[in-house]
Order: structure tokens, then C-alpha cells, then sequence
């Protein structure tokens, strides 16, 4: 379209088939199916192939794709020795982990593209003179989209009326500073003309009426995503800790296989032996089922979180809900319930309790009516109800309910100074009511509106705001605060034009709003004290209404403190920094700069910050906060955009059951590290006692494959999807800097219950050799039965004692007997796949042939059972001393 901003807007409506009071649905639809619909293809699609084969370069891939290629060089020096066959496993075993990987991933993008679309952008529109709300994909050029505080632009278009818009172009320019727009064109080129706005800006106040002119990739934001399509892959904290533990494990491995491998051939092993021997070492450090099991439980807490009304955008940012250590929160609709309804009217030195019948015959009622009715920006929709923001549908709400408002609607609107948290009031110039002036309406802050007002209106006349006057209304206005109420205050004053004044007002009225607290948050703050999480309310609501509702909820007692903006403007860093050091606080009456400035000093004394928001206002701090938390009802879509996490509900209480699911999560993926790590060692030392005491090999990497692969995975799982614990929220949060891998865990995984497994398992397998009549030193075919039953012994007894390990590694803490044996099903479901594999390969025929192994009869079976029985009973002492604290289990002990 050749020069929309600048051609006349009755062409402009021509040329687009479009009118002033917008398209017909049948019309919109068919132009929907003509162009698309409004979105944007953001990232360059990786094929699926490559996606694929970039599961093939983690360094556990890596390590197993060079056991197997050594295992087939092997093969080649010296063919027919099995070689070949571990080989083809090794590389099975790389690629059976890339698929699951692949299709888990694939599944998990397909998740979280579902959870998005849970939030889809909402636009107002015109159709047929009916302003309706639609998705904004929905938006066709010739639509009339009305724009207004906090929303986000979804089309480009050319600007019909204005009313102070300012919009952040920041998406498009990289300018921070919002731009004020104007219905005259400035510039030859579109893009720089301030008559026009486009898809992707964000609208930081005021309102407007906009003609769609493109939609979709044709926007001006479209094409450059044409041109810059790039995919920027960042490595997520969850992913650090994963690389840090791959290298650590891997390290270990290649370390162990080298070193055993120069010894086998020091002490005359032989280069083919030795080599076979190297490769059973790095495939036995190897948990080759970790990284599919982490993608699952991830993939399985993201759908848990989601069922809570917790939309976590970004994975990565469970791990930050489980250190939070500072909630900065909102009041209204956070705390409180957001149905918000005038409770009080204070007009003509008298309050009016909204239950009783008033008259509209009181002067002061009548133009308080007016002001609650023009001096607003809430409208009727196609279904008769108001909307818009919460306080002005309260206030039209109860201006209709003194006497029908149709009439006044109708007044004409001439220019309006939109509300704003930095200076807290709202104007509009309307024509009065007799039509040959004009009338300036304020409301806003009882102590703004005040300073803006010399007269007050009482028993019909105007008379002066004299100081006795001013106390009397600032105590009505307390008594107001004291009960949980919000003061709004209300003026006018007549105009001979449409200019806006800053001055020069009569005094009408204070109306007492509440929005009662949301039941559940008194227990949710509780839970949050008991987690060592402090809970700060950042409002700009008035100080005494604000302490009032903390009082309600149990957020605030007589030894907190209450610091309104203008204090915190007066505080030093220092000053600010020790007074973060109190538990209970709330900051009123603050602005935006100031909330950031909150979060700032908060993150600079090393605390985790997560901050909730729904306003434009709230966009730096959310942005800024370790975890920013946006309302996914009453949000605006900059809340939305700056947070980490929707909440479905907009409630608190969601808030706390989401960092409860982000430290399970956390613990959980540490329990089934651990359980993983564990048979590590029962894998590992039958090769070296190999080398080392010169007997038959214990434990073949066929086995090992088949422990790693086949019997430890969905056990882990069930440790993926683990119930908290029940003192998870009463411990303190964990430190930022916590590992997932650490020292105390490799200990207890190898030092102490890989140990008594890796016993286990060299006691069943010496006592079966022993008992059939083997001679130490003497050498066994791999095809003897009695050297078949002693390894298949040793795998037997590495399960039984697994199945003891996953029991234990259910709780950190907690006895096993309190959280119930078989209260996690998949748990027992790993548990019955374990005994089910182990049944296969000892007692199926061709099972035996391929795993060489061979059957065992039942007193065989249970010689592990009392290594199993040992690890249940050493672990529930340990977790006896963990609970009283004992300093050298704590220590040592606690992973």
C-alpha cells in the first residue's frame, strides 16, 4: 500500500473496503482466509533430521560411539571373540538414546507451544460499530483495533483518533524512551511517521482508535523477522549443571579406562584384552539413560506446573522458583481478590453506606455521579457488562446504581490526562451539561487531588478548602484506609475551553473501595515463613489500606513497617540496604523506579528476588527480578512479556505451590542422579578385579548395557515424578550456587551404597564359583555354565540391590516408612520392570544366548537379599541423624 500515513483517511478507508465503524464478521472471516491469520514464523524451523543429529554430540554419545568403534578395531585385530556384537550394542545403545531423546524434546517444544497458546494476545475491535474482543491472530487489514494502556500492538496501522498515546518502540527501534503519536504524518516514510503504529510495540499510556492496515508477516515487524530469521540457542542453568556433570563422570571415566588399560598391558594382558577392558570401564561409568530420564521429568513437572495455573515460559526458570528467598508482590488481584466494589461515599461532610436506598436529590451526590462516570475509561461490551479496568468498573458499577448513567455516557469527551502510578490522578474535559462549557473531571489520590483543589463543595455551594476542611477530610479518608478500604478522591471545575488544568479544583467527594483478600493467601504465607521466604507488598495503594489488608492476611503484625515513596526517595543505598534486613514490610504509594530500585537493592545483599506484576508499570521489575511473575487473567501483555511465569489464576497461593514444585523438582532430579550413579560402581569394579586379580570377569558391558538401559530408567522416572517431601517448605532455600552434583553425593553413590552393591554382587558370584569347584586362577571358558551362573548372579544381585536404592533415594530426609512404600506408582512400576528384565535374561533360552547368562535357582537369587536389606537399614539410620541434625552426618552424609 503506497503511503497509508500520508494519504487522506477517508482514501485510506477506501482503498482497504473498509468504514468508520469497522468490518462485519462474514467479511473479517473471509479476509482471514484470503491473507492468514496475524502471526508471526519468529524462528528459522531447524529441520527435524538436524535436530535429530545434534543428539548424537553430548560427550556420553561421544564416549560411546569410541567404546564402540575401539570395540570393532578390536574385532578387526582379532575377529570372532564378541567384539563385533559389543560393538553393534555400543552404537544401538547411542542410537536408541538419541531417538528417545529426540522424540522427548519434540514432544516438550509441542508442550510448551500448547502453554503458550493458553495466553493468547486479546485485542479490542470494531465491528459494525460493536466493540468486541478477539485473538489478535484473528485481526484482518480494514479492522478498527482500539488500543489502550498496557496493550500490546498486533497490527500496523494508521492512527484515526488519539487520545496522549505513548507508545515503547523499543521492539522496533531499540529506543527505550516511548513515543508520543499524533494523527498528522511527520515523515516521508512510514515507518518514522508518528500517525502510525506497529505490530509488536507496546502502548505505555493513553488510548486510541487504529485502521489495520497489514497484519502477520506483511507487518513492518514481519518483514524484518523475514530477513533475520536465526535460531539463538542459550544454555540454560539446568543444562550447566548437566554439561558440569557430564564432564565430571566422563572425566572419571576416560581417566579409570586409560590408567587400567596401560596397567592390564603392563602386567601382560595383552593389547586386545586390555583394550576390551578400557572400553567395559568407560561403558560402565556411562549413565546412558540420564539424559532422556532428565528430559522426561522435566517434560512431566512443566505439565504438573501447568495443571496448577503455573505457566512456566522457560524451564530453566523451575530451578530459580526453588531458591527464591524475597517475594516482592502486589496488592490488588495478587493478595486480594480483585472485585473490587465501592463499600463507602463521603460527600457534603456525610458518608453513605452503599447498602442503604440513596437519592440523587444532593447536589454533591450528583456531580460525585458524574465525575465516577465521565472521569472514565470503562465501557459497556457486546454483552452488557462493563469492562476495563477493575476500579473504574467498580465506580461505574455504583454510579448505576444510584441512577441510570445512559444519559451522561452520551456526553462528549473532548480531551483527557491519563492516570499513571508516578502521579496518581485522571482528567477528562467533557462539554457540561448544558452544553456552552466545558467541565474538567479529576480523580485520583485523596492527598493529589487535594493539593489540586482551593474550593470544596458543601450543602450546594462552593466554598473554600480551608485548612479545617482538609483535616476533616484527610481523617474521613483514614478511617477509610484503617478498615481495608481504598480512598479515591473525586473533583471538577468548570472551563471556558478544552485545555487540561493542573489546578483550581472543587472538592466533591472520597469513595471507599474494597477488594476483600483472597481466602487462601493467610495459609500461603504461611507456608512461605516456614520456607525462609520473605514476603515484601510493593503497592501503590495508600499506606494505612495497604498495612490494614497485611494484617488480614497475616503478611504484616505490629513489628513490621510500613515506608511510603516519598521515605524510600529520602533513604541512602545504605539506609535501604539495612532496612531490607527486616522481615515484615510494606512499601506504599511507590512508583515504578522505585519497585525496580526495591528489587535491585534486594539482588545486590545476594538474594533470589521473584516478583509478581500485572501493569505496564511493573515491566522493569518483572524484567529485572531473578523470577518475574506475571497475572494471566488481569495482566497487560508488557507484564506478560517481561515475566518468567503466568499465573492462569492470578493468585498468590499459586505463587508458593509453584516454588514447592520447583525444590521437588530440584531434589528429584538429584534423587534419581543418585540412584543412577550407584550401580556405577558394581559395573566398574568387576573389570578391575579383572585385571587386577587376574579372575574371570564378573560382569559383562552386555549386562552393563542392560542394567543402564533396560532396568534403571523408568525407576528413575518414578524419582522424576516423587511427591515433596514433607519438610521441603520447611527448610530454608537452597543457594543459588547449589550443584546438582556434588560431593557429598558422589561419596555416598560410590563410596558407600555403590560399595556394599558391588559386595553383593562379588559375594554371589565367588560363592557359586566356589560352591560348582573352581580353583582360584583357573581359567573359564565364557560358554561354562557354572562361570554363566556366577555373572548372572553378579547382574542379579546389582538389581535386588537397585531395588533397595530407588526405595532409599525416594526421600533425602524423610523416613521411607511417612511417605508410604507404595504410594509412588512408577516407582513400583521400575521396580516390577527390574524383576521382570532380570527373569528374562536369566531364564529365557534366547535371552541367555545373547546376554550369555544362564538360570539360577532361588536360594542363588537371594544371597544379595541381605547387601539389599543393609542398604534399607543404613540409610533409614542416616536419615535419623539427618532430621536431628548431627553435624558429621550432615556433613557427610546428606546429598
Amino acid at each position: 500500500m503506497e503511503k497509508p500515513h500520508q494519504c487522506p483517511i477517508s482514501e485510506l478507508y477506501q482503498s482497504l473496503d473498509s468504514h468508520e465503524t469497522g468490518l462485519s464478521d462474514e467479511e473479517a472471516e473471509r479476509r482471514l482466509k484470503i491473507v492468514g491469520t496475524n502471526e508471526l514464523h519468529v524462528r528459522q524451523q531447524t529441520p527435524g533430521y538436524i535436530k535429530f543429529l545434534l543428539q548424537f554430540k553430548n560427550f556420553f554419545a561421544i564416549l560411546l560411539m569410541v567404546g564402540g568403534s575401539l570395540a570393532f578395531f578390536a574385532d578387526y585385530l582379532d575377529p570372532e571373540q564378541g567384539n563385533f556384537y559389543i560393538g553393534c550394542a555400543l552404537y544401538g545403545v547411542v542410537l536408541l538414546n538419541a531417538i528417545f531423546t529426540f522424540i522427548q524434546a519434540y514432544q516438550s517444544e509441542k508442550i510448551m507451544q500448547s502453554f503458550q497458546k493458553m495466553l493468547p494476545t486479546m485485542v479490542n475491535i470494531e465491528r459494525e460499530g460493536e466493540v468486541k474482543q478477539i485473538a489478535a491472530s484473528q485481526v484482518v487489514p480494514g479492522d478498527i483495533m482500539l488500543l489502550y494502556e498496557g496493550d500490546k500492538v498486533s497490527a500496523d496501522g494508521r492512527l484515526v483518533r488519539v487520545n496522549q498515546l505513548q507508545v515503547d518502540m523499543s521492539s522496533l527501534t531499540g529506543e527505550s524512551t516511548p513515543e508520543t503519536l499524533q494523527l498528522e504524518a511527520d515523515s516521508e516514510n512510514p515507518y518514522q511517521s508518528r500517525n502510525m503504529v506497529f505490530s509488536g510495540t507496546l502502548v505505555q499510556s493513553g488510548n486510541a482508535k487504529v485502521l489495520v492496515c497489514e497484519t502477520g508477516m506483511a507487518t513492518q515487524i514481519g518483514k524484518i523477522v523475514e530477513l533475520t530469521k536465526q535460531t539463538s540457542n542459550v544454555e540454560t542453568p539446568i543444562g550447566k549443571e548437566l554439561n558440569y556433570f557430564i564432564k565430571i563422570i566422563s572425566s572419571i571415566a576416560i581417566v579409570l579406562g586409560i590408567s587400567f588399560f596401560a596397567v592390564s598391558v603392563a602386567i601382560g594382558k595383552g593389547e586386545i584384552s586390555s583394550l576390551i577392558f578400557a572400553i567395559g570401564i568407560i561403558v560402565a561409568n556411562v549413565p546412558e539413560g540420564l539424559l532422556p530420564t532428565v528430559t522426561l521429568a522435566l517434560t512431566m513437572a512443566s505439565k504438573r506446573m501447568a495443571r496448577k495455573n503455573a505457566l512456566i515460559k522457560n524451564l530453566e526458570s523451575v530451578e530459580t522458583l526453588g531458591s527464591t528467598t524475597v517475594i516482592c508482590t502486589d496488592k490488588t488481584g495478587t493478595l486480594t481478590q480483585n472485585k473490587i466494589s465501592v463499600n463507602s461515599l463521603i460527600t457534603n461532610q456525610r458518608e453513605y453506606d452503599v447498602g442503604l436506598s440513596l437519592t440523587a436529590d444532593d447536589v454533591e451526590l450528583q456531580i460525585a455521579r458524574r465525575v465516577m462516570t465521565l472521569c472514565n475509561n470503562a465501557h459497556l461490551d457486546t454483552e452488557l457488562k462493563y469492562s476495563g479496568d477493575s476500579t473504574e468498573v467498580a465506580l461505574l458499577a455504583y454510579a448505576e446504581k444510584l441512577t441510570s448513567i445512559k444519559g451522561i455516557l452520551q456526553t462528549k469527551r473532548l480531551a483527557e490526562k491519563p492516570f499513571t502510578s508516578e502521579d496518581k490522578y485522571m482528567v477528562t474535559v467533557n462539554e457540561s451539561p448544558e452544553g456552552d462549557h466545558f467541565h474538567a473531571y479529576l480523580k485520583g489520590a485523596p492527598e493529589v487531588v487535594m493539593a489540586m483543589c482551593d474550593q470544596i463543595h458543601l450543602n450546594g455551594q462552593k466554598v473554600a478548602f480551608t485548612e479545617a476542611y482538609r483535616k476533616q477530610v484527610v481523617a474521613q479518608y483514614m478511617s477509610l484506609a484503617e478498615r481495608g478500604e481504598r480512598g479515591l478522591a473525586l473533583a471538577y471545575r468548570n472551563l471556558d475551553n478544552d485545555g487540561i488544568p493542573d489546578a483550581h479544583y472543587i472538592f466533591v467527594a472520597v469513595v471507599g473501595m474494597i477488594d476483600p483478600p483472597r481466602v487462601e493467601v493467610p495459609e500461603a504465607i504461611l507456608k512461605c515463613r516456614q520456607a525462609g521466604i520473605r514476603v515484601f507488598m510493593l503497592t501503590g495503594d495508600f499506606g494505612p489500606t495497604a498495612k490494614a489488608i497485611g494484617k488480614q492476611i497475616g503478611l504484616f503484625s505490629d513489628k513490621g513497617k510500613v515506608l511510603n515513596g516519598d521515605e524510600l526517595s529520602a533513604l541512602d543505598d545504605a539506609g535501604l540496604s539495612s532496612l531490607l534486613n527486616e522481615n515484615e514490610l510494606i512499601f506504599a504509594r511507590i512508583t515504578p523506579a522505585q519497585k525496580l530500585q526495591i528489587v535491585q537493592a534486594l539482588q545486590k545483599k545476594d538474594q533470589i528476588v521473584t516478583v509478581t506484576g500485572d501493569g505496564v508499570n511493573d515491566a522493569p521489575a518483572l524484567k529485572n527480578a531473578d523470577m518475574g511473575v506475571a497475572m494471566g487473567l488481569m495482566g497487560t501483555d508488557v507484564a506478560k512479556e517481561a515475566s518468567n511465569m503466568v499465573l492462569m489464576d492470578d493468585n498468590f497461593a499459586t505463587i508458593v505451590t509453584a516454588i514447592e514444585e520447583g525444590r521437588t523438582i530440584f531434589d528429584n532430579i538429584k534423587k534419581f542422579i543418585a540412584y543412577i550413579l550407584t550401580s556405577n560402581i558394581p559395573q566398574i569394579l568387576p573389570f578391575i578385579a579383572y585385571v587386577l586379580l587376574d579372575i574371570p570377569l564378573p560382569l559383562t558391558v552386555v549386562l552393563i548395557l542392560a542394567i543402564d538401559l533396560g532396568t534403571d530408567i523408568i525407576p528413575a522416572l518414578g524419582l522424576g515424578s516423587e511427591k515433596p517431601e514433607t519438610d521441603v517448605m520447611n527448610k530454608p532455600p537452597r543457594a543459588r550456587h547449589e550443584r546438582l552434583l556434588t560431593r557429598n553425593l558422589l561419596f555416598m553413590s560410590y563410596g558407600i551404597v555403590g560399595m556394599i552393591q558391588a559386595a553383593a554382587g562379588f559375594f554371589s558370584y565367588f560363592y557359586i564359583l566356589l560352591d560348582g569347584g573352581w580353583q582360584w586362577g583357573e581359567a573359564l571358558a565364557v560358554s561354562d555354565p557354572l562361570y554363566r551362573q556366577a555373572i548372572t548372579a553378579f547382574f542379579a544381585s546389582i538389581i535386588i540391590c537397585q531395588i533397595a536404592d530407588v526405595l532409599i533415594c525416594r526421600t533425602r530426609r524423610q523416613s521411607i516408612l511417612t511417605v508410604g512404600i507404595f504410594a509412588n506408582r512408577l516407582v513400583l512400576l521400575g521396580i516390577a520392570s527390574e524383576l521382570i528384565l532380570l527373569a528374562l535374561i536369566a531364564y529365557v533360552p534366547l535371552m541367555n544366548t545373547f546376554f550369555g547368562t544362564a538360570p539360577l535357582e532361588l536360594w542363588q537369587l537371594s544371597l544379595s537379599i541381605p547387601f539389599a536389606i543393609t542398604i534399607i537399614i543404613a540409610d533409614e539410620i542416616r536419615r535419623v541423624f539427618v532430621r536431628r541434625e548431627n553435624s558429621f552426618v550432615l556433613k557427610w552424609l546428606t546429598w
